[in-house]
């Protein structure tokens, strides 16, 4: 049994590993260490917690802390951020239940954010989808937040994309090379309100069963669970540890290595708590336009199609293309209203 750096939280399968190794200037070995760690966890669940990952815990308690006024805005005053004024770049805010997942709407709200990009960018220019500018609330300090947070989230994912390529025995910048010189980083926040579902509305979860799209997503949770994994042995909670990030790996590593690594299913409970619970991913995938490929000589995994079991009955392993296409695939069914914008 692994135990969380509070020493009070058992975690009986998702492992709980220190990253300090790949965040600061240590030793090859120690290095090496952290990255057998992420290939256990890889191979076993494809989820992990990460500890002395260097996000400053004051910018994350600020980010909650401005996350919780905002969504405690009336709707209509929310509403000024909706995601239909966010046109291509697919950002902006979404009420309850106008998300979707497997076409039931998921019990949550939420503001969908991405990497700032001005106006005259050349991507924009271009009309790329899920590229632009976000929109940001009125409320003080959120703006620069976000911002810091993002950055300093993705820096980490840099970091723990390094520690995975040394876990399949791939030299640390073989990611960043091929991948993410220029990640596609998106960001959400989400709000779980803690209050009856309207008669009628065909709500089961949270969010439901699915896996992620791109290379790595990096979630912050509060202090209210509700994260389930998906195990041979049944759905695991993964709770929140103090000071810990929970990663998992997506659909895209799960292609690249053949199946070695799997993108884990994964669903988040109705919150029944009394209280708002709050959730923060941040998705680190490839660059838009980045031709996804099968890294080879790794172990042969003897079906890797393993469609008949995945949530969505798709074979991830049949993909061929940029990760733009699969990704805008998979968001045009979560936001069926908004597919037009972006196809």
């Amino acid at each position: 049994m692994v135990y969380s750096t509070s020493g009070s939280l058992p975690i009986d399968t998702l492992p709980v590993i220190d990253v300090s190794a790949l965040v600061t200037a240590a030793t090859d070995a120690a290095r090496q260490q952290v990255a057998g760690n992420i290939r256990d966890a890889c191979r076993a669940h494809g989820f992990f917690y990460v500890t002395n990952h260097g996000v400053s815990a004051t910018l994350v308690e600020r980010l909650e802390t401005l996350s919780r006024q905002f969504f405690s805005l009336d709707e209509t005053e929310k509403m000024r951020w909706r995601m239909a004024l966010g046109g291509r770049a697919w950002r902006g805010y979404f009420p309850l239940g106008g998300e979707l997942t497997s076409g039931r709407p998921d019990w949550k709200e939420g503001l969908y954010l991405g990497t700032e990009l001005p106006d005259d960018h050349p991507l924009v220019q271009a009309g790329t989808p899920v590229h632009g500018r976000n929109l940001f609330p009125d409320v003080p300090q959120f703006k620069d937040t976000i911002l810091e947070y993002m950055d300093a989230v993705t820096a980490l994912g840099h970091q723990l994309m390094e520690g995975i390529a040394l876990s399949l025995d791939l030299p640390a910048g073989y990611f960043s090379e091929r991948y993410t010189t220029d990640p596609l980083i998106l960001f959400r926040l989400f709000n779980y309100p803690s209050q009856q579902v309207p008669e009628g509305l065909d709500v089961q979860w949270g969010v439901g069963e699915h896996t992620d799209y791109g290379l790595l997503t990096i979630l912050l949770q509060d202090h209210i669970g509700g994260l389930e994994v998906k195990t041979p042995g049944g759905w695991l909670a993964a709770p929140p540890i103090p000071g810990a990030f929970v990663c998992n790996i997506g659909d895209m590593l799960d292609h690249m290595t053949g199946g070695w690594y799997r993108s884990t299913p994964h669903r988040v409970v109705r919150n029944t708590s009394g209280h708002d619970r709050l959730s923060f991913p941040l998705f680190f995938d490839p660059n838009f336009f980045a031709r996804v490929q099968r890294i080879e000589g790794l172990p042969a995994v003897p079906d890797p199609d393993d469609s008949a079991s995945r949530w969505d009955q798709a074979n991830i392993h049949a993909f061929n293309g940029i990760y733009g296409d699969y990704l805008l695939d998979k968001v045009s069914k979560v936001f069926p209203e908004l597919r037009r914008e972006v196809l």
